[in-house]
């Protein structure tokens, strides 16, 4: 009988500068986003535009989309993930309604969750390049249909997102939105 081979650890990217990225934006951002007052959340700037409840209700939708998404590649040999449609998906779910201390809540206790799941992907899937992808059609900031796309380069672009819309709330808590 052979020698069992030692266990060698698998490189993760726990250490890739989205993971420390995420944490620390939304450990931030949670203690922001609490001081915000309940009735200051709901107020939609415009019509067709959404509340701070509304955008806090959209990341917890994006994190649940991702979180799928990014457990799946590891197994996928693409990068092709069904879209959701964004606006139909927040007036479903009545984030309106929901108060606004659970939201803050369930998208900072959600989103550590997602940070833990990117940590755990091994670094050899975080960087192998599909030619085959959607990205052009689901990724914040997109990439060609004709180039390679990563499971690395979307989770980074799952944190711009996140923090693309959290710019937003800071602009409407300083009134220039």
């Amino acid at each position: 009988m052979a020698a069992a081979q030692p266990l060698v650890p698998t490189l993760m990217v726990e250490d890739a500068e989205y993971v420390r990225d995420l944490r620390e934006t939304v450990d931030q951002a949670a203690g922001e986003l609490r001081a915000i007052p309940e009735a200051a959340a709901s107020v939609r700037p415009a019509p067709g535009k959404w509340s701070i409840k509304e955008i806090i209700g959209h990341l917890i939708d994006s994190a649940s989309h991702n979180h799928q998404r990014f457990v799946r590649a590891r197994w996928q040999d693409d990068l092709v993930f069904q879209g959701y449609q964004q606006d139909e998906w927040v007036a479903a779910q009545q984030y309106q309604s929901v108060p606004w201390d659970e939201l803050v809540t369930l998208w900072h206790t959600y989103n550590r969750h997602v940070a833990r799941v990117m940590a755990q992907v091994p670094a050899d899937i975080a960087r192998r390049e599909h030619r085959r992808h959607n990205l052009d059609q689901i990724a914040w900031q997109t990439v060609p249909a004709d180039q390679p796309a990563t499971l690395g380069y979307f989770m980074r672009d799952y944190v711009g997102h996140l923090k693309h819309h959290l710019r937003q709330v800071a602009e409407r808590r300083s009134g220039s939105a």
